[in-house]
């Protein structure tokens, strides 16, 4: 007897909802969202050895010092704003300056 009641309980279907109902309603709920999403414009910086015509020095530790974190991690194109060329430059002279103890690997 309990196996039939345990049978009809199943028998009706669930209320479902579509994907863009569910997306429809989060849009219109604005008690967990981060507010109207606007775009947002940064301005594109240049590499500045392209256009200071600097050289890249691995004795020269002020300039190389810029590039990396308190940590000593080597910052990424995207934040310093160097281009692929002078920063594969950068990097290889952040490392030789490491190896020669001109700069730190890690922080202290």
């Amino acid at each position: 007897m309990s196996d039939d009641r345990f049978d009809k309980d199943f028998e009706q279907p669930r209320e479902r909802f579509s994907r863009q109902d569910r997306d429809d309603s989060r849009d219109n709920d604005d008690k967990g969202g981060r507010g109207p999403k606007a775009k947002v414009f940064f301005k594109k910086r240049v590499c500045r050895f392209c256009t200071q015509k600097q050289k890249i020095d691995y004795k020269e530790t002020d300039i190389l010092r810029r590039f990396i974190t308190e940590r000593g991690k080597i910052l990424p194109r995207r934040i310093t704003g160097t281009c692929a060329k002078h920063q594969r430059a950068v990097a290889a002279a952040i490392k030789r300056a490491r190896i020669i103890a001109l700069l730190p690997f890690v922080a202290n």
